[in-house]
């Protein structure tokens, strides 16, 4: 990549990424001395001025997006025919190469994602921006585990009264756009929605519920058909995460989440173990059902076409339903030739395409060969690389994969091998400089010796090896020679003295103004010098005020009472305590303990001093699960007594009259069985056996003679 500055400001350092309408770089901020992500437009959507004024209004819309999960929008600007946007770069990976590298996720971090990502889109919706485009792409997951949402690129404010983006133009991913963007209808919050259902279907699933040979077969499948529950596709997805990325996934906006802030509650809700709305309560302790697909409806625009269904059997149905059935194929063949022509520019010819192939490390010759071998036209562009030799193909663009027109240009990027800079002139420059810019052009700062001087001011580099202006590689170790600066003096170490020996060594030394605080430290005795500021070994100028902290011991706290607190209200309480709060799973609490779903048991006690930033751990209550006893011929009193040891309750349901009389007023049946499974406190059905002697017959009395 050639170097390049843009506006005087921004100085590329490398290509990160490459989208539709952009490509992305990693770039130094030259006046604010900070990494960024510079996304640039593509030149030939720059020639366009409604593209300029989309990625112009990108800028202006996400920038007042301002949340954790999203990523920050610094500035907009152009520097002659180049437009370009200057984001927050960010450490970390995408969710697509963390699908594509690891498959699908365990169920409960693809609900942790799910549920920032979320929140990031319910906070767009508040200001009145939809992103339209939410896949795994648009997703980063940083180094620290934090979720950010990318990419406001194609969104589009509510009160966009120029309408950049026309209903009916399709604007999206097929494989993650709703049914109505699939359609060319309006997409508004519950579109978002819908993509980010189909995210959580393909963390859980390990692949989209819908994939086909074009956009179209996609795009057909996100309006008519339904894909299996991820449940159904994996048995290690729970039932109630599975029901919130079908909700999500519903083919009627009005059968989603409305909001993203609805759809978070539920994910944090499974999370905390609680059952999440949309299951409802009677699903709660039952297996969950299914969602059932719903009836074929029309698109949720009213202005829509319907076609109208008469049952067959009806008089004249069966003619009525056939010619339903063709005019609903017509429409749909005329829906995808239309959806065809928006997603491929309008062409209807047909194109003889050639699928690009991977010449990753083939030597360039041979590349060009098998690309002109294809009919396809190269274009050739060297690209310095660290690890790639010289001569061999690092990448093609488009990339391997790709379909393309016969006869279309192929560039073919070879590496020139490693990149060699110039070493910056630094002398004159202070160190803090020196450093940057030694970091900025890839190279290490070396050794940093100091030494005397009696005109150059501190901390500033006398000289440095390699010389300004040499060449060098990346990575190359800068020496540096820095002025202590006139009459500067090393801080000494004073560190585990005590207060009035070190005040004496810092006198000493030639320091003439000494003073002293105290802070709590855990490694140093009371009494002793923890540390210095400035610190210790740092040449400073004799006038520095010098600032002695002295130990005043370790800083306890006490443990506060968390039971019977929520796990929010018991991380807020360890917290404010200056304790660390550590998650320590679930314990099984009885029904009329009152601790479902709150701390149970905590570790240590209440009331036990500690030192502060302890570990206080914490169970969460969960329903104790009993098993059912066999109460098969007890007495009512003797049912009644096993069932309260059990912790269940016994409810007497009637009487079968049809028992002998060795079963007379003992239990004949019972459910659920014996040996089943049941929440501590629940009921138990039993029936009693009431026998009923037979009616007797009395003798006809005897003959009189």
């Amino acid at each position: 990549m050639d170097e390049r500055t843009l506006s005087d400001r921004y100085r590329l350092v490398a290509h990160l990424a490459r989208g539709g309408m952009a490509d992305v770089y990693e770039a130094e901020d030259t006046m604010l001395n900070r990494r960024v992500a510079i996304k640039i437009l593509h030149p030939n959507f720059a020639a366009d001025a409604a593209f300029v004024t989309r990625f112009r209004r990108e800028a202006q819309a996400a920038a007042n997006l301002s949340h954790p999960n999203i990523v920050a929008i610094y500035d907009w600007g152009q520097d002659g025919d180049t437009y370009y946007m200057v984001m927050e770069l960010i450490a970390g990976r995408t969710l697509r190469e963390i699908l594509k590298s690891e498959g699908a996720l365990l169920p409960r971090r693809a609900a942790e994602i799910s549920a920032e990502a979320a929140a990031a889109i319910e906070v767009a919706h508040q200001a009145g921006v939809f992103h339209r485009d939410i896949k795994p792409g648009n997703i980063m997951i940083t180094t620290d585990g934090a979720v950010k949402v990318t990419d406001f690129g194609i969104a589009r404010a509510l009160d966009d009264s120029e309408e950049l983006t026309k209903t009916g133009a399709v604007i999206g991913t097929a494989t993650y756009f709703s049914p109505e963007q699939a359609q060319g209808l309006p997409a508004d919050g519950r579109s978002d929605i819908y993509s980010l259902g189909v995210v959580l279907y393909e963390m859980l699933a390990g692949r989209p519920p819908f994939t086909g040979d074009s956009p179209v077969a996609v795009a057909y499948q996100h309006v008519s058909e339904f894909a299996p529950t991820a449940a159904e596709v994996s048995s290690e997805v729970p039932e109630y995460l599975s029901v919130i990325a079908a909700t999500a996934m519903a083919k009627s906006p009005s059968e989603r989440y409305q909001t993203a802030s609805d759809m978070r509650s539920d994910l944090l809700a499974f999370l905390a173990g609680r059952v999440p709305m949309v299951v409802g309560a009677a699903a709660a302790g039952a297996a969950t059902a299914v969602i059932p697909a719903p009836a074929a409806t029309a698109p949720p625009d009213e202005t829509a076409r319907a076609v109208a269904y008469q049952p067959p059997d009806e008089p004249g149905g069966q003619f009525t339903y056939l010619a339903a059935v063709a005019t609903l194929l017509a429409l749909l063949a005329i829906g995808a030739w239309i959806l065809f022509r928006m997603l491929s520019g309008g062409g209807v010819s047909a194109i003889e395409l050639v699928v690009v192939p991977d010449l990753a490390l083939v030597p360039a010759e041979q590349a060009s060969q098998e690309l002109q071998d294809l009919e396809l036209k190269v274009n050739r562009r060297d690209e310095t690389s660290e690890t790639i030799p010289p001569g061999i193909v690092i990448e093609t663009d488009p990339p391997a994969g790709t379909e393309v027109e016969v006869g279309s240009f192929v560039t073919v990027v070879v590496s020139s091998g490693a990149q060699q800079f110039g070493v910056p002139e630094l002398v004159g420059e202070s160190l803090d400089v020196a450093i940057a810019l030694i970091e900025a052009q890839g190279f290490q700062v070396g050794q940093v010796t100091y030494t005397l001087t009696e005109d150059i001011p501190e901390d500033t580099v006398i000289s440095q090896s390699p010389a300004a202006g040499t060449p060098a590689e990346a990575g190359t170790l800068v020496d540096l020679v820095v002025s202590r600066g006139p009459f500067s003096i090393e801080v000494p170490d004073v560190s585990g003295m005590s207060a009035e020996g070190a005040q004496l060594e810092l006198a000493r030394a030639g320091f003439e103004e000494v003073s002293t605080e105290e802070e709590f430290s855990a490694d140093v005795a009371p009494g002793f010098v923890t540390r210095t500021d400035p610190e210790s070994g740092r040449v400073v100028a004799r006038e520095t005020p010098i600032t002695i902290y002295v130990s005043k011991g370790q800083e306890n706290t006490t443990i506060p009472e968390l039971l019977g607190l929520s796990p929010e209200s018991a991380r807020a309480a360890a917290t404010l305590a200056k304790l660390t709060y550590v998650d320590g799973g679930t314990v099984e609490v009885t029904a009329v303990s009152g601790l479902v779903g709150f701390v149970a048991e905590q570790d240590p006690a209440a009331g036990e001093t500690v030192p502060v930033d302890s570990e206080v751990t914490v169970r969460i209550g969960v329903i104790r699960q009993v098993t059912v006893p066999d109460f098969d011929g007890m007495t009512q009193l003797e049912a009644e007594a096993a069932a309260a040891e059990a912790g269940l309750i016994a409810v007497f349901t009637g009487e079968d009259p049809t028992v002998g009389e060795e079963d007379d007023g003992k239990v004949v049946s019972q459910d659920p069985i014996a040996g089943s499974t049941l929440d501590d406190g629940s009921s138990v059905g039993l029936i009693l056996g009431r026998y009923i002697p037979p009616p007797t017959t009395e003798a006809p009395p005897p003959d009189e003679e």
